[in-house]
């Protein structure tokens, strides 16, 4: 990944860093009231996009974020980030899949520098997530 985004103007570059899961619905194969998990991640911040990944399972390493900053509008993914890292929340999981409820979100644990938040164009970005994406950051297969 980072050789990807060597030429974009790399602004801030985590590696290892916690990664907190919070999870309350129902997804097909999955259920909780209050399901909260720990994984490990990455971030990156350029001057083009967000990237980031998190690794649900041992040795896998997925993109939870690849977005340009002009990433924006309504969708079911909204992204924040601040001094403490970066935030992806889906408040309404049936707006993925009609078979899915309730809500989940990933932290992404790093300190952001004021002057890296300053240089980012923007602090929030909003996309969509195909349901594959709901069921590999709860660990498992589809169900």
């Amino acid at each position: 990944m980072l050789a990807e985004v060597a030429t974009e103007g790399v602004l801030h570059r985590s590696e290892f860093l916690s990664v907190w899961l919070r999870f309350a619905g129902r997804v097909p194969g999955h259920r909780s009231t209050e399901l909260v998990r720990g994984y490990g991640g990455a971030l990156v911040l350029t001057q083009e996009r967000v990237l980031a990944t998190v690794s649900s399972m041992p040795w896998r390493a997925g993109r939870a974020v690849d977005q340009p900053w002009t990433a924006q509008g309504p969708a079911a993914v909204a992204g924040t980030l601040s001094k403490s890292g970066l935030v992806l929340r889906i408040e309404d999981l049936s707006r993925v899949d009609p078979l899915f409820s309730g809500a989940l979100s990933l932290t992404f644990q790093t300190t952001l520098s004021a002057e890296v938040l300053w240089q980012v164009p923007t602090r929030d970005i909003a996309f969509d997530v195909s349901p594959l994406f709901v069921y590999s950051v709860l660990g498992g297969p589809q169900g």
